[in-house]
């Protein structure tokens, strides 16, 4: 091994140009391939680079140093035959490609195993911190390794897609490495946990969360993009951390069964379906007296419910709930009829829209009619 000054650093470029260069000198005069063992040597010199701090491209620049000594030492450079010449060009050449190549994957393969123990460590941090039940001054300082102030305030996104998200998959690894690219990485922890895209932002970095959203969204061609993107909202601490982390899973829960059409949703936003959902028996009481004479009318509740669900969206314009529907003004009217003598309450009516509404929703998140509702303890 040359080693710089005798005492220095082990001069990993020098070795790696003097054993390329023995190697393709014997080439140019045998046009051979070269062997396996002479592939692992290079691959272990490239990977011993990589862990002295040496770039690919000091490798790389100096396997064609090699290259350009070991042409100009050709013996009989002048007088070799136009067949000769681009015979050995070739052999030349394809070894140099392919010392290039195992020189780079040894190179790769230290990088990974460098960065192996640091994502398995930002991984379990992720998992503690999400998990909320940690010795929290431990979990304190192993995060400020991190760079990471557990005392400032953090926000949590969450991305879901149609197939659960994989550890190291390419989508969830071209989203952190866009992030990581452009900001700073000590703002952000990015991980996946229980098949979904966890981002964690500390304070002020509401851009983040809003490319994390985007790159989920549109990843690029070749990549899965996410159904829906939630976000918690801002908490300070370590549980600040699980309980954005909750509120974005929540939110996902109410958009899923709700059938939101949103895929940017925002945890504030629907900070009315848990108020709703605190007292289960009372929405349930609720659903089943305001919507349980649905079910008597021919095809059942659900799809009276349906048009009162896109009556709410289309704002209430008659004319536009039957063109979202595919039916007549007249055909929809018919419904909204049915509804107010079935139920009682009429659609027209403002206080009688807001119940029916609330009716509707409470179906919804609690899966009726498909899900039988608890009966009320009588009094």
């Amino acid at each position: 091994m040359t080693v710089a000054n005798g005492t220095g650093p082990p001069d990993i470029p020098g070795e790696l140009a003097g054993h390329c260069l023995t190697l393709l000198t014997d080439v140019s005069r045998t046009a051979r391939l070269l062997r396996r063992a002479e592939l692992e040597r290079l691959r272990d010199l490239g990977e011993r680079g990589a862990e002295a701090g040496h770039g690919l491209r000091d490798l790389v620049g100096a396997c064609l140093g090699a290259t350009r000594a070991a042409w100009q030492t050709f013996p009989g450079l002048t007088a070799v035959t136009a067949n000769e010449l681009r015979r050995t060009g070739d052999a030349v050449l394809a070894a140099t490609q392919a010392a290039l190549g195992a020189v780079a994957e040894g190179h790769e393969r230290a990088q990974r195993m460098a960065v192996r123990p640091e994502e398995a460590n930002r991984r379990e941090l992720v998992n503690d911190l999400l998990h909320g039940r940690t010795d929290l001054g431990r979990l304190a300082e192993r995060a400020e390794r991190f760079g990471l102030r557990l005392a400032a305030g953090y926000t949590v996104a969450v991305a879901v897609t149609d197939e659960p998200y994989l550890e190291g998959a390419p989508a969830a690894h071209r989203v952190l490495r866009e992030l990581t690219g452009r900001y700073d990485d000590r703002t952000l922890l990015l991980a996946v946990r229980d098949g979904r895209l966890v981002c964690i932002a500390s304070d002020g970095e509401q851009a983040v969360l809003t490319a994390f959203t985007e790159l989920a969204l549109r990843p690029g061609p070749g990549y899965p993009p996410a159904l829906r993107v939630a976000t918690g909202r801002r908490h300070g601490g370590t549980g600040g951390i699980v309980r954005s982390y909750e509120e974005a899973l929540a939110t996902l829960e109410y958009a899923e069964r709700l059938g939101l059409p949103a895929k940017r949703l925002r945890a504030e936003e629907l900070l009315v379906f848990p108020v709703l959902m605190r007292d289960r028996a009372a929405m349930a009481d609720l659903v089943r007296t305001v919507l349980g004479p649905l079910t008597s009318a021919r095809g059942g509740a659900r799809p009276l419910m349906e048009t009162l669900t896109v009556q709410a969206e289309a704002g209430y314009v008659n004319a536009e709930t039957a063109r979202r529907l595919g039916l007549s003004v007249r055909a929809l009217g018919y419904r909204l009829e049915r509804i107010r003598d079935l139920t009682g309450y009429d659609p027209a009516d403002a206080l009688h829209r807001y119940t029916l509404e609330t009716a509707v929703m409470g179906a919804r998140l609690l899966d009726w009619p498909d899900q039988p509702l608890w009966p009320v303890p009588a009094t």
